[in-house]
Parts: C-alpha cells; sequence; structure tokens
C-alpha cells in the first residue's frame, strides 16, 4: 500500500519523490498551475522523461496548466525492479501519485499501457475525471496482445521459466515479460464488458501502430459507457505518436477538452 501523505521536494536538476510504506519511491514531476490539471500516464518500459511526456509538460505551461508526469515502480528514476511490476502495482502508483499530488478535475493523458492505466484510474477516481485521452491506449494488451499472440515455445517458456524475453524495436533492452505480468493483468481487464466512464474520451491511433492494432481502439470506444467518445485515426501514425504532427494533434485534442 502506498502512504502518499507527505512527498518529498523536488531539488533543482532532479525529479521530487513520493515515498511509500515498503521504503519504495515513485519519481515525478509537477507543474504548478490552474485546473483542469494534466496527468500523463507512460508506457510499458518507458519513463517520464519521453517525448509526449516533456511536449505535454510545456503545453501545459503555456496554457497555465497544473501537470504530473511520473515514474512506475521500476520505471526511470522511481525504485523497484521492472521485472516484479505489474498492472495492479503501476495502477497503484498512478493512484496514489494523483490523491497526493493533485486537486480537483484532471484530464488523464495515457501512452499504450498508461492508455489501461489511465482507464482504471479514471474507473476509481470519476467523480475528479474532466477527461481522458488515450495515445495508442492499450487496455488487456498482457492478454489479448502479449498471450493471446505467443506461439507454443513462447507461452511454455513463460510457464515453466515464469519470465521472457523479447527485442523490442524502442530500446536496446529487450522486453521482459513475466507470468505475474500476465497472470495479474488477468485481474484488471476491461474490454469483456462495459468500462464505467462517463468523461469525455479522445483517442489517438496510428494506422500503423505495429504493437496496438487500431481496431483496438474502435473495441475500447464500443466498450466505453461514455457518449462522448471521439476516435482520430492518424494514417501514417506508428505506435509512439511523437512526430511534430502527431503532437500537433495532441494539443488541438486537449485544446477541445479544456476550457478556453
Amino acid at each position: 500500500m502506498i502512504d502518499a501523505s507527505q512527498p518529498a521536494q523536488p531539488t533543482a536538476a532532479g525529479p521530487a519523490f513520493l515515498d511509500t510504506v515498503d521504503g519504495g519511491r515513485i519519481a515525478y514531476h509537477r507543474t504548478e498551475g490552474r485546473g483542469p490539471g494534466l496527468v500523463f500516464c507512460g508506457g510499458f518500459m518507458s519513463d517520464m522523461t519521453g517525448t509526449k511526456a516533456l511536449a505535454l509538460e510545456a503545453y501545459a505551461k503555456r496554457r497555465g496548466k497544473a501537470f504530473l508526469r511520473f515514474d512506475y515502480r521500476g520505471h526511470g528514476q522511481s525504485s523497484g525492479r521492472f521485472v516484479e511490476g505489474t498492472i495492479g502495482a503501476w495502477k497503484d502508483d498512478a493512484l496514489a501519485v494523483f490523491d497526493a499530488l493533485t486537486e480537483g478535475p484532471q484530464i488523464l493523458v495515457g501512452s499504450s499501457m498508461g492508455g489501461w492505466i489511465a482507464l482504471l484510474l479514471a474507473r476509481e477516481r470519476p467523480e475528479r475525471i474532466a477527461g481522458l485521452v488515450g495515445i495508442a491506449a492499450a487496455p488487456d494488451f498482457t492478454e489479448d496482445l502479449m498471450w493471446a499472440q505467443f506461439d507454443a515455445a513462447e507461452r511454455e517458456t513463460l510457464k515453466t521459466e515464469r519470465i521472457l524475453r523479447q527485442p523490442s524495436d524502442y530500446s536496446d533492452e529487450p522486453y521482459t515479460i513475466t507470468m505475474d505480468l500476465i497472470e495479474e493483468g488477468r485481474r484488471h481487464l476491461l474490454l469483456q464488458t462495459p468500462i464505467p466512464i462517463s468523461a469525455p474520451v479522445r483517442l489517438l491511433q496510428g494506422m500503423r501502430d505495429s504493437d496496438v492494432p487500431y481496431r483496438h481502439a474502435l473495441l475500447l470506444a464500443e466498450r466505453l459507457e461514455a457518449e462522448d467518445v471521439q476516435i482520430q485515426l492518424i494514417k501514417n501514425g506508428d505506435h509512439r505518436l511523437s512526430t511534430d504532427q502527431d503532437l500537433a494533434i495532441l494539443c488541438r485534442t486537449l485544446d477541445s477538452l479544456l476550457p478556453h
């Protein structure tokens, strides 16, 4: 469980840290500003120093909006080992920083796995969610985009060795997938039933995304109970959606959700 009562303060160059009762530390950067604030949830094996996180921070500063970016445990500058992480643990990290470090209505922006985390967070704090933006959002990816796609040998490796390493298109480090990640992820699946989120949702999805097929976004839109759900398909967009064109679309999407 997270003890989110007293976050440490940042140094001039580094992040601040939110201490946990088990001795862990969640690294974060927070920008002061008006509400609704913006909270960025990063992706699998990503961190809060990526292109989208920093572009969102710059956008928030231009708009005078509060902004929060953070690293899940086992990611970036937070404590913990990545191989021990699970969807539930990373959701708890997001919930901890959300409760401790934000006030009032917030717009969640989730990239890839962060889209799943943002949806879980929105479901637990519905009264504080002013909107949600998914960037190649990947709810249920451990089951639908990993386990269901693995061949018999990969599944057997996971069952016997409890860990599988695969090459990554985004890092020199391989993807490290554990059986714990797969099994625990099944406790947080969203796409099998209606998703009780009523806030406006915007889904940005590249049609050349080799990791999250754009049909995944269509299924997510169908499952959301919210009526105000829009999908923007970007024909030449890949999984990252980090080009200048992609970031401009993201900023315009946020402009449409924020009061003028």
